[in-house]
């Protein structure tokens, strides 16, 4: 919910009673009127096919600004990269903002002057990025590299504060005199200092050409001390969404542990394959309907483009993801036997049962281009369980009891069926987790301590050496 500057309206997001995505139309912004001490119905601002999301009202109390990353405003339900709208909230005329941005607008706030400031993504970096109206230019304000979060601003100041990270660079909470002072904002937090003091591993965009002569772009983390060696053993690490991406950021949890691996003596390679958002709408949907064998060419051509620069070792490869990318490590051990040994966490092996468990039923159904009666071969043709033979990976299955996500259920089925084909496996299950892994911090330490000894029991790297 929201309340309007001027304190007579309330807007507020309506979502399915199941809690589950399976009627758009379920999804709407409304607002009511709170001037009248009668009862009154609230009034529809938005009719379409998308999923609002993260509501704010204009400085003028006249519009309610709005995201999407699931659905269309303009048409048909169809997914695009992360959208910034807003509604008239009496007529419920919609414009966009940043309609020419080929990036992503990740998160935004309304500035003092009416305006929107966002942080937007373009590839592997998050930047500033300010926009006075609808029609006026989307502009990238002059910045550090890196990635900027969470930028808000102040109803009376032109004060902008954020969180702020690089590669090599921590996470902190900046305060910047303004939307165009970023690079000399000051820090206000030093939370993650001690990382400082550590020897911590580097990194850098890589790209190559797939198949069909579309660039495709990712990040390299190397171990400590062997920035840019060679004949490195690899850990391909899959983001998830589909609709997320790796960059020029620093994280590090039970989610994002590519530094954690790196300190292990793996060279972490982490692809932006086709359905990541920063590189247009296109390149998103690109992934549609071919749910993971298109961006699994994408993650095995640049697998390939590594091993041919030299800089990966043939035989000492591993992969891993969690949730899309536990989907797709899945579906990557199926199409080679050239990887060691594989994590994956709360990812599909089969469509149809997937479609009808968990919570994204309406996009499961888009990405595949039809219910499972309306595109059964699909259903089939992008599902691992019917590949599942050709697996010769020792894999490791990690997941979180209560998840409506991904099904436990797809879990159990992964591993009776590596079990059945004897091939090494083992399945995690933490009680009372959900899809977030957020209710007992001690399971994401556990998820990846246990990840972290299933690659070097399998992926062989002790006593490797590298070429500098």
């Amino acid at each position: 919910m929201a309340a309007s500057p001027d304190g007579r309206r309330l807007a507020f997001l309506t979502e399915s009673i199941s809690e589950r995505l399976e009627k758009a139309e379920e999804f709407e912004i409304y607002s009511l009127d709170l001037t009248t001490r009668s009862s009154n119905q609230p009034h529809q601002i938005t009719h379409n096919e998308a999923i609002e999301q993260d509501i704010h009202w204009s400085n003028d109390s006249r519009h309610v600004f709005f995201q999407v990353d699931y659905g269309s405003v303009e048409g048909k339900y169809s997914d695009t990269q992360t959208r910034l709208y807003w509604a008239d909230a009496d007529t419920g005329e919609t414009q966009r903002w940043a309609a020419g941005f080929a990036g992503q607008v990740a998160h935004y706030t309304v500035a003092p002057d009416g305006g929107v400031i966002a942080a937007a993504r373009v590839g592997t970096e998050v930047q500033v990025y300010a926009q006075a109206r609808p029609a006026a230019a989307f502009t990238a304000e002059p910045g550090s590299a890196g990635t900027y979060e969470q930028v808000a601003s102040s109803a009376h100041s032109p004060r902008v504060a954020f969180i702020h990270s690089a590669l090599g660079k921590p996470a902190e909470v900046y305060l910047a005199e303004s939307a165009d002072k970023l690079a000399a904002a000051r820090p206000l937090t030093s939370f993650n200092k001690i990382f400082l003091e550590r020897d911590l591993p580097q990194g850098k965009p890589y790209r190559w050409t797939a198949d069909d002569g579309t660039t495709i772009e990712g990040m390299l983390m190397y171990p400590p001390g062997k920035f840019d060696a060679r004949n490195l053993p690899m850990f391909v690490f899959l983001h998830g969404g589909p609709n997320e991406g790796w960059g020029n950021s620093f994280e590090a949890d039970w989610y994002v542990w590519d530094r954690l691996a790196a300190t292990q003596g793996w060279l972490v390679f982490e692809p932006n394959y086709r359905g990541s958002v920063g590189y247009g709408d296109k390149f998103l949907r690109d992934m549609v309907p071919e749910i993971v064998s298109r961006p699994g060419k994408d993650i095995l051509e640049g697998v390939d483009a590594l091993v041919k620069d030299g800089i990966a070792d043939p035989d000492h490869l591993a992969v891993g993801g969690y949730s899309y990318g536990g989907y797709m490590t899945n579906w990557l051990i199926t199409q080679t036997t050239r990887f060691k040994a594989a994590v994956t966490g709360a990812g599909a092996v089969e469509n149809v049962a997937n479609w009808g468990n968990d919570d994204l039923t309406i996009d499961d159904a888009n990405n595949l281009g039809g219910r499972p009666w309306e595109a059964h071969a699909r259903y089939d043709s992008e599902a691992a369980i019917f590949q599942i033979d050709k697996v010769r990976t020792p894999t490791h299955i990690v997941t979180g009891a209560d998840d409506v996500r991904v099904a436990v259920l797809e879990n159990y089925l992964l591993d009776h069926a590596l079990r059945s084909l004897k091939i090494p496996s083992t399945l995690l299950i933490f009680p009372g987790e959900g899809h977030e892994l957020d209710q007992d911090p001690w399971h994401g330490k556990i998820k990846v301590r246990e990840e972290l000894k299933w690659l070097k029991k399998y992926g062989g790297i002790s006593g490797m050496t590298t070429v500098p």
